[in-house]
């Protein structure tokens, strides 16, 4: 099934993420995680693709155990490091797997890479080389507080548009932890006449650790409310895994109740957080 139909429908829809191992000594452990997301029965499953294409055949191979679970797959596709022939390899496979979504990203550039010299610089060039080569249906990514190499907001939209002139079908956010963001960036981006379905992307943070990376990467700024989480819970691990969950739901739950039908988790492969928050979400899916 195709994600712009899953996105589309009139009830309300979840799905996850995971990302496939940097090797093949965690396969299996990645391959038993995304597994146990499965049984949740998300909506459909996001796959990432590793830095540089590094885990580029797992991507793949998680995908395909995914769709044998019942649950639709929606596989990553960059630039990074990306000839047209390993792409269309790449395409030709899906294919061949009967996996028809890909979300298309530029992805983040390793270090001493110059993206002058790929083959796709920009991830609107991949959306049209995809688009050309098959009947996929392709998301593209959008940033409710700018990209972080973004100039400026007008910027930003400017390409967002062009992109998705190119062939998206859908857009997915980077995270967000404040829903008034996210509100806002929905108006801007349908006053510069972009009106695909965007899917809001949500991340637990349940984890001290990884909450100032998250930030880094991804643009986004943390409200003072969850700062005080932060401050209060970041030194015990059950406590802000918890309060993590609890935010998340909390934020899930708004934007549904704002007429939001679609929304996406970066579950980081942690299957007991997934189900915490299906759990949390029970009656409104039942």
């Amino acid at each position: 099934m195709k994600v712009k139909d899953i996105i589309t429908a009139q009830k309300p829809s979840l799905s996850f993420e995971v990302f496939p191992p940097k090797t093949q000594d965690n396969f299996e452990v990645v391959s038993l995680a995304a597994d146990k997301i499965a049984k949740l029965k998300p909506d459909f499953m996001s796959v990432t693709y590793g830095a540089g294409g590094s885990t580029s055949k797992y991507t793949l191979e998680i995908a395909k155990n995914i769709l044998d679970t019942g649950v639709t797959p929606l596989a990553h596709l960059t630039c990074v490091c990306s000839s047209k022939e390993s792409i269309l390899e790449k395409l030709e496979q899906f294919k061949a797997n009967g996996i028809e979504n890909i979300l298309a990203l530029r992805g983040d550039i390793p270090q001493g890479e110059d993206p002058d010299s790929w083959d796709f610089k920009y991830a609107s060039e991949l959306v049209a080389f995809i688009k050309e080569h098959g009947d996929f249906c392709i998301g593209g990514a959008c940033y409710p507080e700018k990209h972080v190499e973004s100039v400026t907001e007008r910027a930003d939209l400017e390409y967002l548009k062009f992109k998705v002139n190119t062939g998206c079908d859908f857009l997915t956010t980077q995270m967000f932890f404040d829903n008034d963001a996210f509100y806002k960036y929905l108006l801007r981006v349908r006053a510069k006449g972009i009106n695909v379905p965007i899917i809001p992307g949500v991340m637990p943070l349940t984890n001290g650790n990884q909450i100032k990376r998250s930030c880094q990467l991804s643009g986004a700024t943390l409200p003072d409310r969850f700062k005080r989480i932060i401050e209060r819970f970041s030194d015990d691990p059950k406590a802000m895994e918890q309060a993590g969950i609890a935010y998340a739901t909390e934020q899930i739950i708004d934007l549904f109740a704002n007429g939001i039908n679609a929304v996406h988790v970066y579950s980081m492969n942690k299957p007991h957080v997934a189900q915490k928050i299906k759990e949390n979400l029970s009656e409104i899916f039942k």
